[in-house]
């Protein structure tokens, strides 16, 4: 029997989220008024940060197998904000707190300055449909 490969790692669906995120920011930025694809796109923020901190240990359990606990703790210090920001978000959204939803998003867009996202990129608009799939789960 062959070997199994993931294509899909840990690495490239925090690649992928980051620059999904990115691209909500951008999006939730030109919002002139609070409509149902602004409740989408910070809801999608939240869960996107969610999925990102929730990635951590996965990436660092082979690390620590090996005994790279220095490198390990840095990629968790390195990543620790996304699940406060992803707390922040959640509640702020549920409470319909545009002004903090707006710090949040600055916040976060300043974390990930350094992520480009390409103008002609495949991500098409992920974001539709988050407040049904945040609203599921109204407590993490």
């Amino acid at each position: 029997m062959s070997r199994i490969i993931n294509v899909d790692s840990v690495g490239k669906q925090r690649k992928r989220n980051t620059r999904e995120i990115v691209l909500a920011i951008r999006k939730l930025l030109q919002q002139t008024e609070i409509t149902s694809e602004t409740r989408d796109l910070a809801a999608f923020i939240a869960l996107r940060l969610k999925a990102i901190f929730e990635s951590i240990d996965i990436t660092v359990a082979p690390w620590e197998k090996r005994d790279y606990w220095i490198k390990a703790d840095r990629f968790r210090m390195e990543w620790a904000w996304s699940g406060r920001f992803a707390e922040e978000m959640r509640e702020a959204v549920v409470a319909k707190d545009w002004p903090q939803v707006a710090a949040i998003s600055a916040k976060t867009a300043e974390k990930l300055s350094n992520i480009q996202v390409p103008k002609n990129h495949r991500m098409g608009e992920p974001w539709h449909g988050a407040w049904q799939e945040l609203s599921k789960f109204p407590h993490t």
